[in-house]
């Protein structure tokens, strides 16, 4: 469920903010730029992290000055500005101190924050941050402005297509979906106008001199395998913020909410209470969906490795389509088959059927999919447990082109108008008792 999204007065504008959960210690989030604090629920790894947080503290997050649902501004807001929303949006919910833990370029300005409000900064947390994005003298790591402003200008030419967000992923983790979900973010962030003008300003910013100032309690994190931004700026800040700790943590992901987001949001959590929490491994009710091509085998053999490739790959641009319309989340794909989840048994049906309408009217290739509602375990991005294996043996029930489900989903989808015709009861290997399994029919 996404959380109530609300507004703080900041002189004449209005910032948006959600306030969730309601642990002893307040977390102030302040995120990347690109950012829309209502979207970024609707991805799975996001709310999950976000979850994690509310876990065990107040977490306050908004959408920075000029983006997201804040108000729009003409040109790109200065650091003193931003730190005037902060305060609103604290005085708001009223938290008189707050952990104030940043990501990305927002590092600067809660550097600035923790410097000149000490009596408001509990502790700050730095992830991926920089002091400074653009070389100097004393400072040559970073690209230099004449190198560092066709990257800028470039922004404008692509920005709503998601490459943003994927150029702080690794490869690894694309895909349609996610970026379908990334361009969304881009483009509820901000317009390619005032993207250029935000960055074009922070490449200008200069931190350095304030981290002497910094009075609480730091921890500064950065993955060690980032391509993106250099560990140098990471072990700079540790060195010169008094009494900050460097966390140098394994992983390449830019992105908070990547599939090692555990270790991340652990050390975080021990860093502010003293406590590491190990939590059982979450768990959710959710319907899994197995579907194969049937006889894929010998397709293959019959079109040759090139049209199947071809074949296979337009395909997984339907199957992506129908997904994202239904709601559904790859899992993996295993060859010429895929799991999938879904957050409702009715969706799940719908898109299984789609699935199979499609592959035999563009393709002429029949599916077989197996449907089953259960409780299934988180485990980064993959997901395990009981329900996951029942779906699998379905699955392996499902005749050429049926679409199979059990009894379980068959209950929930009562008043769906969905229609089935019973395939009787079955041994599901591995699986205690008979099964009564159903075909979907309309």
């Amino acid at each position: 469920m996404v959380p109530e999204t609300r507004y703080a007065r900041s002189g004449h504008l209005h910032i948006a903010y959600q306030v969730v959960g309601s642990g002893p210690v307040d977390i102030l989030w302040v995120p990347t730029w690109i950012w829309q604090i209502e979207h970024m629920w609707e991805w799975p790894m996001a709310a999950r992290m976000l979850s994690r947080f509310t876990s065990f503290s107040r977490l306050i997050t908004f959408d920075r000055r000029g983006a997201g649902l804040s108000e729009r501004i003409s040109g790109a807001p200065t650091l003193e500005e931003q730190m005037d929303d902060v305060v609103a949006v604290m005085d708001a919910v009223g938290s008189e101190r707050a952990a104030v833990v940043a990501m990305l370029e927002a590092g600067s300005m809660a550097c600035l924050f923790a410097a000149t409000h000490p009596e408001r900064t509990r502790a700050m947390v730095l992830y991926e941050a920089t002091p400074r994005m653009t070389a100097a003298p004393d400072y040559d790591w970073p690209l230099t402005r004449e190198e560092r402003e066709p990257l800028i200008e470039a922004l404008g030419a692509d920005w709503g297509s998601g490459q943003r967000v994927l150029n702080l992923i690794s490869p690894r983790g694309h895909n349609e979906r996610f970026t379908q979900w990334a361009g969304r973010l881009e483009r509820l962030a901000a317009s390619p106008g005032a993207a250029v003008a935000f960055f074009r300003m922070q490449s200008e910013i200069d931190v350095r001199p304030v981290l002497p100032s910094i009075q609480a309690p730091t921890l500064v994190m950065h993955r060690v395998d980032d391509p993106r931004i250099d560990i140098r700026h990471a072990r700079y800040l540790a060195e010169h913020i008094p009494g900050a700790r460097l966390l140098e943590l394994p992983g390449s992901h830019t992105l908070p909410f990547g599939p090692d987001q555990d270790e991340l949001v652990d050390e975080i959590e021990e860093f502010l209470t003293g406590a590491r929490h190990a939590p059982d491994p979450e768990r959710i009710l959710a319907t899994v969906m197995f579907s194969d091509i049937v006889d894929s085998t010998s397709q293959a053999a019959e079109m040759g490795d090139r049209r199947w490739r071809m074949v296979l790959e337009s395909m997984d641009g339907s199957i992506g389509s129908e997904l994202g319309r239904h709601r559904g989340r790859v899992v993996k794909k295993m060859g010429d088959g895929l799991l999938a989840t879904f957050d409702g048994p009715a969706r799940a049906i719908r898109c299984a059927t789609a699935i199979h309408e499609a592959a035999r009217s563009q393709f002429g290739l029949d599916v077989r999919s197996g449907l089953h509602t259960g409780e299934i375990e988180l485990i980064g991005d993959d997901v395990g447990g009981i329900a996951v294996h029942i779906g699998a043996r379905v699955s392996a029930c499902a005749d050429p082109g049926e679409v199979l489900v059990s009894g379980t989903v068959k209950d929930l989808v009562v008043g769906s108008g969905i229609s089935f015709e019973d395939r009787g009861e079955r041994e599901l290997k591995g699986v205690p008792g008979a099964w009564r399994l159903w075909a979907v029919t309309a």
